[in-house]
């Protein structure tokens, strides 16, 4: 035992080694990533340079709020219902298809404004799609007890390309033009979609119904029998609503005399998320994933509670590499619960609501960053919004005992589940 403690808290590599199909996603989401961040910033910067309005880049966030909604949930309901993988395949088809229409338009003399917009609508509600499936499919390519280290190896990818995606976009653009940037981004979604051919196919539980209000009722109705499922939503979005800062970051830039900065508050959170991810060895061995919910989504509210009190720049930045450690380690725990609990049959649809409560939240918690700030000031909205966030996770976990005891080893959904992944023919998770 003693031997091997040094090593325990890198990254868990089991699901890597187990799975040919979590192989061939994690670099597709690779790829993924890097070209669509690459995107998510040639776009509201093309934008602002056609408009040189700052409402008309915030309009983008009101034209892929509805999209991801209603497409959200009817992606879940549509990924219990067919294939999953061709449903990843055709919108990654689809999301290429609109970076071709980006890259296009910017090489027009005069890029025209309205096709950012629609395509800005079309990627909202591609990604409402394929996430319900992508996320579905993981609890079917992993084996049980690796659920939590593929979710922090998914994470890490993805913290990464949060990194180093918007960093390289921005010289790409600044040096190369959009058209450059847009061009990657078509090329990235070329190289994803043909890892996604390779995937083995993925077709619906046996006796599946076709998607319709009443299945998506039906998610909706198992999701609220449930009190950890309901837990995990609840602490998400309150984690979100009270506490999500990105909003104030240029503000308390300027109070904090550090323009210069504001990238790094960008990315300090980003930092922070991968730091925990690249240590996340010890996770796999935890089997109280709702206390872990709960504890990381409080430190994610202290510091960003301590962001707000502090006036030296560097400290701002600590706190906020804090806070992202805190929201990679409650995102691990909500991730390992819904794989471990939710039958196979619903994944799909409960997939579409974990969408809407991690995409939800930040777009709410902006409007209520912005609005408190225009009546209390950026620093007590930001230390204010922190200690809301602890004090409704801790409201929360009172009022749901059961999020915090939930055992993997005792939980009887977890048990049932690993029963049935148990009784799998032999390859079926690689």
């Amino acid at each position: 035992m003693s031997t091997s403690r040094p090593a325990s808290v890198l990254p868990d590599l089991a699901p890597w080694r187990s799975s040919r199909d979590f192989r061939l996603l994690f670099y597709q989401g690779t790829v993924t990533y890097f070209g669509s961040f690459m995107a998510m910033i040639a776009l509201p910067l093309q934008i602002k340079h056609l408009t040189d309005s700052p409402l008309a880049v915030g309009a983008m966030g009101a034209v892929e709020l509805l999209p991801l909604v209603v497409f959200g949930l009817y992606g879940g309901a549509l990924a219990d219902a067919v294939d999953r993988r061709r449903m990843i395949l055709l919108t990654e088809a689809g999301l290429g298809l609109l970076a071709v229409v980006l890259l296009v338009n910017s090489a027009l003399p005069r890029p025209q404004l309205w096709p950012l917009y629609v395509v800005a609508a079309g990627v909202s509600a591609l990604t409402g799609l394929q996430r319900p499936a992508l996320d579905s499919l993981m609890a079917r390519i992993v084996p049980h007890d690796q659920l939590t280290a593929a979710a922090a190896l998914n994470g890490l990818r993805y913290q990464f390309g949060a990194i180093a995606g918007p960093a390289l976009a921005g010289l790409v653009v600044a040096y190369a033009g959009y058209g450059a940037a847009y061009s990657l981004t078509v090329a990235g979604f070329l190289i994803s979609v043909l890892l996604c051919l390779r995937l083995s196919p993925a077709p619906p539980a046996r006796g599946a119904e076709r998607p319709s209000l009443r299945g998506i009722a039906e998610g909706a109705r198992y999701a609220w029998s449930r009190p950890v499922l309901l837990g995990t939503y609840a602490v998400d979005l309150a984690a979100m609503l009270f506490a999500f800062p990105n909003a104030l970051f240029p503000f308390l830039a300027d109070e904090l005399d550090a323009v210069w900065a504001l990238g790094l508050m960008y990315a300090a959170g980003a930092v922070g998320s991968m730091l925990l991810g690249l240590t996340s060895g010890w996770v796999s061995r935890v089997r109280r994933h709702g206390l872990l919910v709960v504890c990381g989504a409080a430190v994610w509210g202290l510091a960003v509670a301590a962001a707000g009190w502090s006036a030296d720049i560097w400290l701002v930045l600590l706190c906020l590499a804090a806070a992202g450690a805190g929201d990679m380690l409650s995102g691990l725990a909500r991730a390992t619960i819904w794989n471990q609990t939710i039958p196979e049959e619903l994944r799909g649809r409960l997939a579409g609501i974990e969408v809407l409560s991690y995409s939800v939240g930040p777009q709410l918690g902006q409007v209520r960053a912005g609005t408190m700030a225009g009546w209390t000031g950026t620093r007590t909205a930001f230390w204010s919004g922190g200690l809301l966030c602890v004090a409704s996770v801790a409201a929360l976990a009172a009022l749901l005992p059961k999020l915090l005891s939930y055992d993997a080893d005792t939980d009887e959904d977890a048990l049932r589940r690993r029963a049935e992944k148990a009784a799998q023919p032999s390859g079926a998770a690689a």
